[in-house]
């Protein structure tokens, strides 16, 4: 048995805690991560690129940064979209108004100031749970759309609200081509996932499973709920500004507040209930269904379906048939993809002594 877990203990909390524990698993994600920035770039069109891998890389951070607060810390948020937009305009106004400051600095200053208006819409889950915390955040996708549109010093005073995104340098490297947003996209999704993971790992993660299970009994064995709580969202609103810089400047090319609407805030849901509440690999899995599965449906209606009926209708059919597929995979799974993985490690394990 190649895959096996028998006689392999940790020894120390490091160990305990690292991001793969099974030398498999780090040699697999050492050549996922081999192709993907050295050998995809090279070889992946343009399409690839901008249709597909970048809202992916974009999807799945903002789906990372959800799970944290809902598949953890059991709190429900419907404004990822809005934290999202946050981050992007963020960005924006900070490569604007301060000249020669780095685009990763900018990308990390957008994040902590998305974190900040997560931690003040995030003061209602101190009160509120459940589907009463659910409305409470989706106030923030309204609100943040407004305030966006309403002041016109968010988009420098543009007469349409859209911006065109700056010009993309890391390091005094061009990075405008689509393989090179795809790469500063894949780097920064990578560091941030990888972040992820191990916070889940430490007591924090702990903490927030705690809260999730029984908020009552995690404040009765001293777990810190309130402050545990604002962590959670202001982690999580990092991430969605993150998440909502790349899909501005790589994926979209431009800034404006329809690109983050509520549409977008329910599909990172999905996104985390399709691939699996509590699983960072989940994440991907829901967005590269979302993401690549309606491009494939898509290409499939246009083919066989165009000269039968007209345009609009596929694009209807085609969202029919996602919408009865989501339906009854959950029906079948609901614990989502994740699960089914989790099974076929399960059964790698045991093999070949598979019942």
């Amino acid at each position: 048995m190649l895959y096996r877990y028998a006689g392999r203990f940790p020894t120390s909390y490091a160990a305990a805690t690292a991001l793969f524990d099974h030398p498999i698993d780090r040699a697999a994600i050492a050549l996922l991560l081999a192709f993907a920035a050295g050998v995809l770039p090279f070889i992946g069109s343009d399409y690839l690129f901008e249709a597909v891998l970048m809202p992916f890389l974009a999807l799945s951070l903002a789906a990372v940064g959800l799970n944290l607060l809902t598949g953890y810390a059991g709190q429900i948020s419907l404004g990822t979209a809005a934290f999202m937009a946050a981050g992007a305009f963020a960005a924006y106004n900070l490569q604007l108004r301060i000249p020669g400051i780095p685009l990763l600095a900018t990308v990390v200053l957008a994040g902590l100031v998305t974190a900040i208006i997560g931690l003040v819409f995030g003061l209602p889950s101190l009160r509120l749970k459940g589907f009463y915390l659910a409305v409470s955040t989706l106030a923030a996708q309204f609100f943040v759309q407004w305030a966006l549109t309403k002041f016109g010093w968010f988009s420098n005073d543009s007469p349409s609200g859209v911006i065109s995104a700056p010009r993309l340098v890391v390091f005094e490297l061009d990075a405008n081509s689509p393989s090179g947003r795809y790469l500063l996209c894949l780097g920064i999704v990578v560091a941030l996932t990888a972040f992820a993971v191990r916070l889940t790992r430490t007591q924090t993660g702990r903490n927030w499973i705690a809260i999730r299970d029984a908020d009552v009994a995690a404040t009765l064995i001293g777990v810190p709920v309130f402050r545990a709580k604002l962590l959670a969202f202001a982690i999580s609103s990092f991430y969605a500004g993150v998440a909502g810089v790349l899909w501005a400047f790589c994926y979209l090319r431009t800034v404006e507040p329809a690109g983050f609407d509520l549409d977008r805030s329910f599909q990172v849901l999905f996104i985390i209930i399709i691939g699996g509440l509590a699983s960072t690999r989940g994440a991907f899995f829901g967005a590269a269904f979302i993401v690549v599965f309606p491009l494939l449906l898509s290409r499939f209606g246009n083919t066989f379906l165009a000269s039968i009926v007209d345009a609009g209708v596929v694009e209807v059919i085609d969202k029919i048939v996602v919408g009865a597929l989501i339906i009854a995979f959950l029906i079948a799974e609901p614990a989502g993809l994740a699960a089914l993985w989790r099974r076929f490690k399960q059964r790698l394990k045991t093999w070949p002594f598979i019942y």
